[in-house]
This record gives structure tokens, C-alpha cells and sequence, in this order.
């Protein structure tokens, strides 16, 4: 190299050399690792897909809640908050029948909300198991002549590929040991890996997120990325994982809240501590998003804002 680059020392070039290493633009042959290999399994979708995805990984240090309104509050006076909804006026208006808000179905719909408080009351394994499998679950299978079978469950998913898998980290189910799972959808079973688990380590996995440190059970859910990508080559589909894990997680708030527990959803993840915890290499496999269910406090009709004078009950904003 120095033949090439007659103006350079060896020490200069080894310092160029350290610093592009540092940057993660070049690495040493020595230093690499299994997940070298899986980023080839994203060649199809580099580089738009592949940047994203890696880009946006583990997320910032969250503030406190009341922070955050105050934060926001200081915005709004020099960036007002964008309209709620678009309208149309000067189009013609047609009114419209009043909705069928009755009925069980209906309720939940109108019940659902995300709960950042709960009681201290364990919930009970066989509402989880209902939770899981209506989530989760396989409920049939096709078979597809030449190619395999694909699974149907109770959430529309791209192509029937059904990318997600669900790990449950159980804080306080009655009659399930706390420990990490796995929950096997077409068997309707949980695959002990790993015995104990704390409210803590849920909320290093949630960012920091203290409010939910009391939830019974955490499902974090990972995208198997082959799945995807063995049917759609194109990296628009990596949008349909991400769509795939939202129907999943609303499915399972809107479950949770007919069984009468209290259901949240959390973006702000540790994705590299969660990764390392569950196993897998971030690449092939990685956490995408994150749900829990706890017990709602008792005596609350409405998902509490989170306060660390825990009890106090003030109305949580629509957010």
C-alpha cells in the first residue's frame, strides 16, 4: 500500500485505517462475527430495507411522562400540533346513519385503551393461554400443492407468511413459573428458555419504560424475516412486516380487553438487549415490537396516567 501511496507513513495509514474501523466502515477479518454471514440473507432488500431497519434500531433513552407533556406543551407554542382529521368543506356532505354501538363486540372496540398502571393481582393462566392463542395461534392450516403448507390465524398477514413469532417473558401468571417462553403457534404450548425473570429486566427491554415494570406478562414479538423474503424479493415487503406485527398487536389489545385485563403496546425497545436475551442474532430474526397485560388497578374504570405516587389516578391523555 505504501508503494501506492508513496506520501503516506505506515502510521499515518494505520491511524486512517483505526479510524474508518471505529466509524464501522471497515472491519478487521478477525473481528467478525456469525451475524456476517446472515446480512447476506438481506441482499435482496439492500439497500433501502436492510438501511432502515438497521438504522432505526434501539431506541433513545425515554423521558418521564410528565416530562414529555411539558415538552410538548413548549413545542406547541412555536409548532402548533397538526389537525386530528382532514376535512372537506366545500364538498357535498352527506350524513350518515348513527353507528351499532351495541353488543360485546362493539364495547371492546369502545373499551380498549392502553394501561400503564396495574394492580398487583397475578393473571390467571388460563386467560393467558386464551390470549395467546386468539393472538397468535394457528387456528388451521392449507396446503399449498408443490410448496408446503401456510398457517391461517385470526390476523390478516402479507401473503399468509406470517413472519411473527411471540416470546413471553412472565412476570405473575398464576400457575406459570416467571421465566422467558417461547410460544409455539401451531402446537398452543410455551417452551420454557430460560427460568426467572423480573419486573426490571422488562423494563431495561422497554427502554426504560418504569410504568410498565408491574404488568403480569410481556410479549415481545420478532419478525423471522425468510419467511417474507422467500415469497416477496422486492424490499416494499418489509413494510408488510411491520403491518403484520400491527395487526397482530391490536388483535391482542382488543383480546386482552374482553378477558377484562388491561393491554399495552410499546415502539421504544432495547432491540439489542432483547436480541440478546432471546438468542437470536438480529439479523435473520429481530424484535420488531413489544405488547404486555397486567390486571387493572383496582377500582379504575379508565387507563391511568403513570405516576410514581403510585394510586394517584389521573386521566391519561388520548395519546
Amino acid at each position: 500500500m505504501l508503494r501506492q501511496f508513496p506520501q503516506y507513513t505506515s502510521a499515518s495509514l494505520g491511524h486512517a485505517l483505526a479510524g474508518l474501523i471505529r466509524a464501522g466502515l471497515l472491519e478487521r477479518s478477525r473481528d467478525q462475527d456469525a451475524r456476517t454471514e446472515a446480512f447476506h440473507t438481506w441482499r435482496q432488500w439492500h439497500p433501502v430495507a436492510s438501511f432502515f431497519h438497521f438504522s432505526t434500531k434501539d431506541s433513545h433513552t425515554p423521558a418521564d411522562p410528565e416530562d414529555s407533556v411539558r415538552a410538548l406543551r413548549k413545542r406547541s407554542r412555536t409548532t402548533p400540533m397538526p389537525p386530528p382529521e382532514k376535512r372537506y368543506p366545500k364538498a357535498r356532505q352527506i350524513s350518515l346513519p348513527a353507528p351499532k354501538a351495541q353488543g360485546e363486540f362493539p364495547q371492546v372496540l369502545l373499551a380498549r385503551r392502553t394501561w400503564r398502571q396495574f394492580s398487583r393481582s397475578p393473571v390467571e393462566i388460563g386467560r393467558l393461554a386464551s390470549l395467546l392463542s386468539l393472538s397468535f395461534g394457528v387456528q388451521s392450516w392449507v396446503d399449498l400443492w408443490g410448496m408446503g403448507r401456510v398457517a391461517l390465524k385470526t390476523s390478516a398477514s402479507g401473503g399468509a407468511r406470517h413472519p411473527i413469532e411471540a416470546y413471553l417473558l412472565a412476570l405473575r401468571v398464576e400457575g406459570l413459573p416467571r421465566g422467558l417462553y417461547h410460544y409455539a403457534a401451531g402446537a398452543h404450548r410455551l417452551e420454557l428458555l430460560r427460568r426467572g425473570a423480573t419486573g426490571a429486566e422488562a423494563i431495561q427491554h422497554l427502554n426504560g419504560q418504569w410504568w410498565f415494570g408491574d404488568a403480569a406478562a410481556v410479549v415481545l414479538m420478532t419478525a423471522v424475516f425468510a419467511r417474507t423474503q422467500w415469497k416477496y424479493p422486492a424490499p416494499r415487503a418489509y413494510r408488510a412486516i411491520l403491518i403484520d406485527a400491527g395487526h397482530l398487536c391490536q388483535t391482542f389489545c382488543l383480546v386482552a380487553t374482553w378477558l377484562g385485563l388491561a393491554p399495552f403496546c410499546t415502539m421504544a425497545l432495547a432491540d439489542s438487549c432483547i436480541e440478546a436475551a432471546l438468542g437470536i442474532d438480529g439479523v435473520r430474526e429481530s424484535v420488531v415490537y413489544a405488547a404486555g397485560v397486567g390486571t387493572p388497578p383496582h377500582g379504575s374504570k379508565w387507563a391511568p396516567w403513570p405516576t410514581r405516587a403510585y394510586g394517584t389516578h389521573r386521566p391519561n391523555p388520548v395519546w
